[in-house]
């Protein structure tokens, strides 16, 4: 039966999780049995249940990462059955609930698979790729200041409703674990948009898109072949149209440090 949006009639799954104790470990799937679940808990919730279970039995606990558990802060990257963060659209690991699954269901989680994300342990990856790539241009060097006067730099409306729809990637990673080539770029394009789109990032714009798509590349993330299991993955939603505005930056920035390579080594921008 399928539990309903208001049903308490508590439900028995069958977990299949992913076990690795270390990077170098081998890992294999392991069946945990866990019955009486109220359908109305969070995914997380429901392995917090799980973990109680193992604890009292003296066995190691899922590792599984977790902070804000409001979809906010990207921690909790599963695949569930096969789709980065599970049922359901726009939402986080954190925002999945078993409402989502039948009595008697088996669930498989594991984690998101990629040569640039390395399993720590169980259901945590390492996604330090990330905060690379965001080092090496996500953000302005001028500076900031006190906040000024909201109408002393005006901003189109279009253009900051687009900045804004960028801004909100949580860098969690699942456009990087739906796609068959573990493409980076969807996150990278959010990174690069949501700057470039606002006068305040116009300054750096080239040597940032450039910066962020080379280290992209050397982290060893996958090439786009533009079939958009990313912006469907996207707990965001953030659309993929991203990816073609930051190829555009890119292509510019290419022929303009061609020619004033110089300026592009010193950060001037377009």
């Amino acid at each position: 039966m399928v539990a309903s949006a208001n049903s308490t009639s508590p439900i028995s799954i069958t977990l299949r999780v992913w076990r690795q104790a270390g990077p170098k470990a081998p890992g294999k799937f392991v069946d945990y049995q866990s019955a009486n679940l109220n359908p109305n808990m969070s995914f997380l919730e429901m392995l917090d249940v799980v973990n109680d279970d193992l604890t009292l039995k003296g066995e190691e606990p899922i590792a599984f990462a977790h902070d804000c558990r409001e979809g906010i802060c990207g921690t909790c990257s599963c695949t569930i059955n096969g789709k980065p963060h599970g049922p359901g659209k726009g939402v986080a690991t954190c925002q999945v609930y078993m409402r989502a699954f039948r009595d008697g269901d088996v669930i498989t989680v594991e984690p998101f698979r990629a040569e640039a994300f390395p399993i720590i342990k169980d259901l945590v990856v390492d996604r330090s790729a990330f905060d690379r790539i965001q080092q090496a241009g996500g953000f302005i060097t001028a500076r900031a200041g006190s906040a000024p006067e909201a109408n002393a730099l005006p901003v189109p409306k279009p253009d900051a409703d687009l900045a804004m729809d960028a801004a909100t990637c949580i860098g969690c990673g699942a456009c990087v674990a739906a796609c068959k080539n573990a493409s980076a770029m969807l996150f990278v394009a959010a990174k690069v948009g949501h700057l470039g789109l606002l006068p305040q990032g116009q300054a750096e714009r080239d040597k940032r898109v450039l910066a962020m798509v080379s280290t992209m590349d050397a982290e060893g993330f996958g090439n786009c072949t533009n079939q958009y299991e990313c912006s469907a993955a996207c707990p965001k939603l953030i659309s993929h149209d991203f990816i073609a505005r930051m190829n555009r930056d890119y292509l510019g920035a290419t022929v303009r440090a061609a020619f004033k390579p110089e300026s592009m080594a010193s950060g001037g921008g377009a």
